[in-house]
């Protein structure tokens, strides 16, 4: 029988309501497998490490995404995949940052969680961890269905860090406009195959070091250069860089001399869409062809946390700045479609 480890980090999943003070609490991994007894009939045996400090999810940080890798790699031989119950809030972005961390994964790591705590009486709760539980467990000839860091939500499995969070009221919360679902589940789940990355024939390796310089530059219309030029002259190595479109930003030429600038002082810009649905194309129309000539790299579909995150993974394990910029613009690990 395969073994699943379930990772509880905490989220909604594992709060229930104080009868008091009507306050969510958090709960221990106990009081959720009381609530969902259909877990013993699962063909798989269940491993369960609950963080000793349960974590809100909007108090993620690299730190953590470290520990989490960490028993990952610890469990990697003795289990047949994961599944990590985390907060909706910031799971995107820990799903993006495992997916660079964990090099050569061939398991699953299914991050799951719900809008409603488990003891709700309609819980999304149940059905996301049973599911993703499933999902985690699944093979074919001998080998996983899905070797990847996934997220399950609302009976849709996500490509991490093609994923992001766009709805807190209802129970569809996440959304991957730019890359298929890998499965879903219905009277029978049903798995996109030719969608599916599959894994390289080599040994998982870690990559722990993460570097949290990074900025962010989302532009507006009306942004003045003492705002540009403080996110550009601030202390970091990194900055994502949100435009318009396609990639496009205003040509005030005090704008384009401020990201030259930067640049030539050997930070690297990365340019993002602030739209969820198509991609960057760097010198397609004359509002990004400086950019493209000064050196900033092209994010084309990326989401903003697989770009956050992506940029701390390179950084960490790179000092040259150029080969940070050409490896941002590879496809790693499925988190961009190179057009």
């Amino acid at each position: 029988m395969s073994q699943i480890l379930i990772i509880y980090t905490g989220g909604t999943i594992g709060m229930m309501t104080d009868p008091v003070t009507k306050v969510l609490k958090p709960i221990n991994f106990e009081q959720i497998m009381d609530n969902v007894p259909e877990l013993e009939k699962l063909n798989c045996k269940i491993k369960v490490h609950s963080f000793e400090e349960i974590i809100d999810s909007s108090n993620m940080n690299p730190e953590i995404w470290s520990e989490l890798a960490g028993l990952i790699e610890a469990n990697y031989d003795d289990v047949d995949g994961f599944v990590i119950l985390h907060g909706s809030d910031t799971m995107a972005y820990t799903a993006s940052a495992l997916s660079f961390m964990l090099e050569n994964l061939g398991k699953p790591v299914i991050f799951t969680g719900s809008q409603l705590p488990i003891s709700a009486i309609r819980t999304d709760a149940k059905e996301n961890l049973m599911t993703a539980i499933e999902i985690a467990n699944a093979k074919k000839n001998d080998r996983a269905r899905v070797p990847e860091v996934c997220i399950y939500f609302d009976y849709k499995l996500f490509r991490g860090n093609r994923s992001f969070k766009y709805n807190s009221s209802k129970f569809e919360a996440f959304r991957s406009p730019n890359c298929p679902i890998l499965a879903e589940s219905g009277v029978h789940l049903r798995f996109s195959a030719n969608d599916i990355r599959q894994p390289a024939d080599a040994p998982l390796i870690l990559h722990k070091n993460l570097v949290n310089e990074v900025a962010v530059l989302k532009l507006y219309p009306g942004i003045s250069p003492t705002v540009v030029a403080a996110i550009l002259n601030a202390d970091v190595r990194g900055i994502v860089m949100e435009t318009f479109g396609a990639g496009n930003t205003t040509t005030d030429q005090w704008f384009i001399d401020l990201l030259k600038g930067a640049v030539d002082s050997g930070k690297v810009i990365l340019d993002i869409s602030q739209c969820k649905v198509g991609t960057v194309e760097l010198g397609r129309y004359e509002t990004s062809k400086q950019l493209k000539d000064i050196g900033v790299a092209n994010g084309y579909d990326m989401t903003f946390e697989a770009a956050v995150t992506k940029m701390m993974y390179l950084l960490g394990q790179l000092d040259d700045p150029k080969e940070v910029k050409r490896l941002l613009e590879v496809d790693l690990r499925g988190e961009l479609t190179v057009s």
